[in-house]
C-alpha cells in the first residue's frame, strides 16, 4: 500500500499503517433509517386504509360467512388486502388443496383488484380466511381493527428489507464523503452504481472488464487530468471463509485496472477482518489503496485525488 503523507502528519509509521487500519474498524454502521423506511410503510397503507376499514365492519361478526359474502360482492376491492394482513404480498396464490389425504391439486385465488364478484366466487374468499385461520381476526375478537394490525405488519414485512439496507448502507454513508468532497474540488465529477457504459456515456472513458454488467459502486473523474478512481466499498460485521475470497477479488480487480491506468481505491470496514487479518494484509500490501472509514472520515481521499 502507498505510503500516504496523511499517516506522516499523524505521527503514525508506514510499517503501522496496517495495523492502524485493524485498530479503527467499526462493530457496526447501523444508521437511524436502517430499521423501517417509515415512508414506504405509511405510502403502503394509504393504498389500502378504505379496504381496511371496510372489512372492520365484520369483526365480531355473528354471521361471518353471510356477512363477509355479502360485503366483498358489493366491496370486490377488499379482498385485495386479504394477503397483506397475511404478511403476503403476492397476488395471486397457489395453495395445495390437501396434501396430508394425498391431494396435491391446487386452490387458486387471484386478489387483484375486482369489478365485480358472483357468489361462488365470493363464498372462495371466504374458504380462504378460513382456512388460513384469518377468520380468528374477524371473530376471536383477537384485534380492535384491521387499519392498526396491518400496519403493524407493514412494519414486520418492510423488517424484511434490512438485509438489503444494511447491504447499501455502507455506500450511502460513503456518498455523504464523497458527494462533499467533489463538491469542494471543481476539477471532480462522481457517479454512483458505475457500470462501464454509463463511464463510457458521461465521460467518453473506456473501461475494459470481463464482467461488463459490473457496477462499481463509484466512480470519480478527474476534468483536468482525464483520469478516473473506481471505489469499491463492503463492510463485514462477521468473518468466514468469504472473507478471503474478497480478498483475492479485489487484488484482480486492482491488476486489472491498474493495466488500463485506472486507480481502485477499495474501502471496506467490520469486525469480521479481525478473523481474516492474514488475507486482507496480504491485500493491503499489493494494493495500493485500502482504507475503512475513519480514514476517510478524517479526510484521506484528499491525499490522493
Amino acid at each position: 500500500m502507498k505510503y500516504i503523507p496523511y499517516y506522516r502528519e499523524n505521527n503514525v509509521q508506514e510499517s503501522e499503517t496496517f495495523t492502524f487500519f485493524l485498530e479503527n474498524l467499526k462493530p457496526s454502521i447501523k444508521v437511524w433509517d436502517y430499521f423501517v423506511n417509515w415512508e414506504k410503510v405509511n405510502g403502503n397503507m394509504v393504498d389500502i386504509k378504505v379496504e381496511l376499514n371496510i372489512l372492520n365492519s365484520l369483526i365480531g361478526s355473528r354471521n361471518l360467512e353471510n356477512d363477509f359474502i355479502n360485503l366483498v360482492r358489493k366491496y370486490p376491492n377488499t379482498i385485495k388486502v386479504l394477503p397483506i394482513i397475511l404478511a403476503v404480498r403476492e397476488n395471486s396464490l397457489q395453495i395445495i388443496k390437501d396434501y396430508q389425504n394425498n391431494d396435491m391439486s391446487y386452490l387458486e385465488f387471484d386478489f387483484s383488484q375486482k369489478a365485480s364478484l358472483d357468489y361462488s366466487s365470493a363464498a372462495k374468499y371466504f374458504n380462504f380466511i378460513e382456512q388460513s385461520g384469518l377468520i380468528d381476526l374477524f371473530s376471536g375478537e383477537k384485534i380492535k381493527n384491521f387499519v392498526d394490525y396491518t400496519f403493524g405488519v407493514e412494519v414486520g414485512l418492510d423488517s424484511n428489507g434490512r438485509k438489503n439496507r444494511g447491504g447499501k448502507l455502507m455506500e450511502n454513508i460513503l456518498e455523504v464523503f464523497i458527494l462533499d468532497f467533489v463538491q469542494k474540488n471543481k476539477n471532480l465529477d462522481y457517479l454512483s452504481e458505475a457500470t462501464p457504459q454509463k463511464i463510457m456515456q458521461k465521460w467518453g472513458k473506456k473501461i475494459k472488464y470481463e464482467k461488463s454488467s459490473r457496477k462499481f459502486d463509484f466512480a470519480i473523474y478527474n476534468k483536468k487530468t482525464g483520469n478516473i478512481i473506481i471505489i469499491e466499498s463492503n463492510f463485514y460485521n462477521g468473518g468466514g471463509s468469504k472473507l478471503k475470497s474478497v480478498c483475492g477479488e479485489f487484488r484482480q480487480l486492482f491488476d486489472e485496472l491498474q493495466k488500463q491506468n485506472i486507480e481502485l481505491i477499495w474501502i471496506t470496514d467490520g469486525k469480521g477482518w479481525l478473523t481474516t487479518k492474514r488475507p486482507l494484509e496480504e491485500s493491503f500490501n499489493h494494493n495500493n489503496y485500502i482504507f475503512n472509514l475513519k480514514m476517510i472520515s478524517e479526510g484521506i481521499l484528499g491525499n490522493i485525488i
